[in-house]
């Protein structure tokens, strides 16, 4: 049986193929949620510093999916057909707690987080999709989704820096308590 029909008939969890498949759906789904609530992530935050690393996600957002449009097409996969239910989640939340009257600094605090759970859920996915890949002999593939795997490591230890070294102090100060977690 060719490829693509073997894969197409793998589109269920029957096998390792087919969740490899059924995953990459979901992670294809999240970046595009993604792609359309940044931008307004980004006008949220107060800190020029944290609307560059929103900026710059949102970049690497769009070049992602490039990449996820290569993997489905070497693949011989059409992407859709599959909405990412905890990336929904996740924006939800975060609309939910943005939503929230209260002081720039602690709003900075709180798209950190949220932004941080975005990259735990897509490192945790990127790095089973890359061990699956491997195990599935996906070698480009996974070369691809290991790339992507990186960037969003390297984003989320941006993330933290400025969380740590910035954002939270100045939320530690809107509570009039001295700084003692940092130094």
């Amino acid at each position: 049986m060719p490829y693509k029909e073997t894969v197409m008939k793998m589109q269920t969890l029957d096998s390792l193929e087919g969740l490899f498949i059924n995953q990459l759906k979901d992670i294809y789904s999240a970046e595009h949620q993604l792609v359309k609530v940044l931008p307004g992530i980004a006008d949220d935050a107060n800190s020029k510093r944290l609307q560059g690393v929103i900026a710059e996600h949102l970049d690497q957002t769009h070049w992602q999916i490039e990449q996820l449009n290569w993997v489905f097409d070497h693949l011989g996969i059409t992407p859709r057909g599959k909405r990412c239910e905890a990336m929904a989640g996740i924006i939800e939340e975060g609309r939910d707690i943005l939503e929230d009257e209260g002081d720039p600094g602690v709003k900075d605090a709180a798209i950190v987080a949220i932004t941080q759970k975005v990259k735990h859920y897509e490192m945790a996915t990127y790095g089973c999709l890359c061990t699956w890949a491997t195990l599935l002999g996906h070698e480009r593939v996974a070369r691809v989704l290991e790339e992507i795997l990186d960037q969003e490591k390297e984003t989320d230890l941006i993330l933290t820096d400025i969380a740590v070294n910035i954002i939270n102090r100045r939320a530690v100060e809107v509570e009039g308590v001295e700084e003692t977690i940092y130094g």
